[in-house]
């Protein structure tokens, strides 16, 4: 009788709730649209070095919460020999991402001392210290660095969950993960851990930076929520020199890859050929042309199902932005009577890139919002006057013109606004526009590499052979 005697195994509450999501072959599972706020943001900056004064606040703060920030800059050291063909100056780069974190992080209005206890606390503090009011001082630049950066380990790699093949090989490693879970001593109303490891630690601001890349003149920077980075992946960055020989850096491109949730996203900053002379546009549609072409971003994807774009066309939404250097094909005193009298209209007609794009022979299949602001090009420094207006000489006088352009292309991506700032720091007008961004997320286990959560029940019959039960006889 012994051995028949049947043994019973009390059920765990928590393995009774356990939603089986990570067998998606055995479950159903809902696509779910989620929206995305999605700030794009171009600036040449002349060569000059930010200062502390220098405040970005009105050009990086729009009505509404914004999730993600895209910022590209041209120019931000001088395109001379020595940073083009020797090596770069990354100084001025990290004063931009200080006075960027600075207005995406505003510190707390209650300062708190090193030696309070609590870790999160302290975290604040070191965020006040890093983002203060002088955010250049020489000791203070690796700190700024360090509290912006979140932990991207995740992002930058593979977040697909890979499915395992096979019903017995799916019914052991569940056996096995309900006998962990019901030998663990942790208490009953505790969530269980995300297998993804450690959530962002290292970056306590509300805006996490994840990425950035500098080439020569060149800098990309992308700035998401904190509580976004978990459901960013396969992060890669592509450059591309366009300049001298049609191979440096003064000139080209800075693109990156990620996606979010189920959606890929392209960035990709560029500063084109320059020069107004009649034919300089055939310049910048090569450059375009070949930067589509060569730009390729690595495999990294795990998921033997899942397609992970490798070129800018690839992607469901992508963002073109920078000085695209399209000039007004006009003379200096049509175009300044015209502006004068705000035609931007009648600009607009002579625009290159309008002119080039609707002929078919540069972004054909690339969209542009409605241009209400005035040619963002080219300024006296520190002034409302385009240059030319007080200038004897011809030769350093510049037609006024729109270089700086934000275009986009996909399925699920919706302008909501687009128009210029008015900082004077550089002969160019910074240039913004704000997206929706529409992303594919689906509704199964939110644990990147669990095997379940908890949640919804499911009947496990459904799953594996009924022999193997919660329940041993």
């Amino acid at each position: 009788m012994e051995g028949n005697q049947m043994k019973y195994r009390h059920p765990n509450s928590r393995i009774e709730s356990l939603n089986l999501c990570s067998y998606d072959e055995m479950q159903h599972e809902f696509a779910e649209k989620k929206e995305y706020r999605m700030f794009v943001g171009t600036w040449n900056v002349g060569g000059r070095t930010p200062h502390i004064g220098l405040n970005l606040e009105d050009f990086l703060q729009v009505e509404g919460e914004t999730d993600i920030y895209v910022l590209g800059f041209q120019e931000i050291v001088p395109l001379n020999a020595g940073n083009v063909l020797v090596s770069e100056d990354n100084e001025p780069a990290t004063k931009w991402l200080a006075l960027i974190s600075q207005v995406l992080n505003k510190p707390s209005q209650q300062a708190t001392s090193l030696d309070d206890p609590s870790p999160s606390k302290q975290s604040n503090y070191v965020k006040e210290k890093a983002t203060s009011a002088t955010p250049f001082q020489k000791n203070s630049l690796k700190a700024i660095s360090k509290v912006c950066r979140a932990n991207s380990a995740l992002a930058k790699t593979c977040n697909c969950s890979l499915e395992p093949s096979g019903v017995h090989q799916r019914a052991r490693e569940l056996r096995e993960f309900v006998q962990r879970v019901e030998s663990s001593s942790f208490d009953e109303d505790s969530p269980i851990q995300s297998c993804g490891g450690q959530e962002n630690q290292g970056c306590y601001n509300e805006y996490c930076l994840i990425a950035n890349k500098q080439m020569v003149g060149i800098f990309l920077s992308v700035w998401v929520r904190n509580d976004l980075v978990q459901h960013i992946g396969h992060l890669r960055i592509s450059s591309m020199g366009r300049g001298i020989m049609g191979l440096l850096g003064n000139k080209g491109s800075i693109a990156m890859s990620m996606t979010i949730h189920k959606t890929s996203f392209c960035f990709v900053c560029s500063h084109l050929a320059s020069g107004e002379k009649e034919g300089d546009e055939l310049k910048r549609n090569s450059d375009v042309a070949e930067i589509l072409k060569n730009t390729q971003f690595p495999r990294i994807c795990k998921s033997p199902t899942r397609r992970i774009p490798e070129r800018i066309m690839d992607h469901d939404q992508a963002v073109w932005f920078g000085d695209l250097n399209y000039r007004v094909m006009l003379s200096y005193e049509e175009t300044r009577a015209l502006v004068e009298d705000n035609e931007w209209e009648s600009l607009l007609e002579k625009d290159q890139l309008n002119i080039e794009k609707q002929a078919g022979r540069v972004f054909s299949s690339w969209k542009e919002g409605k241009i209400y602001f005035a040619p963002t090009y080219k300024y006296t420094y520190n002034s409302d006057e385009y240059a030319g207006e007080t200038l004897k000489s011809k030769k350093k006088r510049r037609t006024p013109a729109w270089c700086d352009r934000i275009l986009w292309c996909g399925d699920g991506i919706e302008q909501l606004q687009y128009d210029r700032g008015e900082l004077k720091f550089s002969d160019h007008r910074p240039v913004f526009a704000v997206f929706k961004a529409k992303v594919e997320a689906s509704t199964r286990c939110p644990c990147w590499k669990g095997y379940a959560s908890v949640g919804a029940r499911s009947s496990l019959h459904e799953v594996i052979p009924q022999r193997h039960s919660f329940y041993e006889f």
